[in-house]
């Protein structure tokens, strides 16, 4: 799968652009990344690939995914994933049933459900931690369980909204690397948007900075 963003723009009803007009192709198992100061349209440019844009902004170009567009589809349709700042881990659910939340609708049964999660849960290095309450794991734990589980819904292309802001410094090495690790497993296009040069230099991919729109 390739994501690619063909022209795309966004901008406030008659108003001008909030950025130039994005031309960007991610490839499988790649990590882009797009900076660009507080304000400019960064997280609205996700919400605006993965569906979820407010009924203020005007979209105009395409969003092709394996040569699809799919701005047409309803978000559950589109097969997109996110991560953000905060896990957004359910705070009534434990860490297994959280990550159970998230699987796609191909894994059936009981028994094959709880083998998923377990595997996923290994590969974060939560192994044994199923029934343990969210509340209890540390910020690290929270993030990669968040991401397995953003992962176990099988999506064709993952968007990450300054995703290790939050985290201090050695965990922020930590998750990059577990995050980026495995996008290049699964074999599917990201989009990261940060603050955080770091993280651009960490996704080894294509980067993008976005400035404001010339009147």
């Amino acid at each position: 799968m390739t994501l690619q963003l063909i022209r795309l723009e966004i901008r406030v009803t008659d108003a001008a652009p909030l950025f130039p007009p994005i031309c960007l192709s991610v490839a499988p198992g790649q990590s882009a990344t797009i900076m660009g100061r507080s304000g400019i349209g960064k997280s609205t440019l996700l919400d605006a690939i993965a569906g979820h844009l407010a009924s203020a902004f005007c979209l105009t170009g395409q969003v092709r995914l394996n040569g699809r567009d799919i701005l047409h589809l309803p978000p559950e349709a589109r097969r997109i994933g996110l991560m953000f700042q905060d896990s957004m881990l359910f705070p009534h659910l434990s860490v297994g049933d959280n990550l159970a939340f998230g699987l796609a609708r191909t894994v059936r049964g009981r028994g094959a459900r709880r083998a998923a999660v377990e595997a996923a849960l290994g590969q974060a290095g939560l192994e044994g931690m199923y029934d343990r309450d969210p509340a209890s794991l540390s910020g690290g734990q929270k993030s990669r369980a968040a991401l397995m589980r953003t992962l176990l819904a099988e999506p064709a292309a993952l968007l990450l909204d300054e995703p290790f802001s939050k985290l201090d410094a050695a965990l922020r090495q930590e998750m990059r690397s577990f995050t980026f690790r495995h996008i290049k497993a699964r074999d599917i296009p990201a989009l990261m948007v940060t603050h955080d040069p770091q993280d651009m230099e960490a996704a080894e991919g294509p980067g993008l900075v976005l400035e404001p729109a010339t009147p």
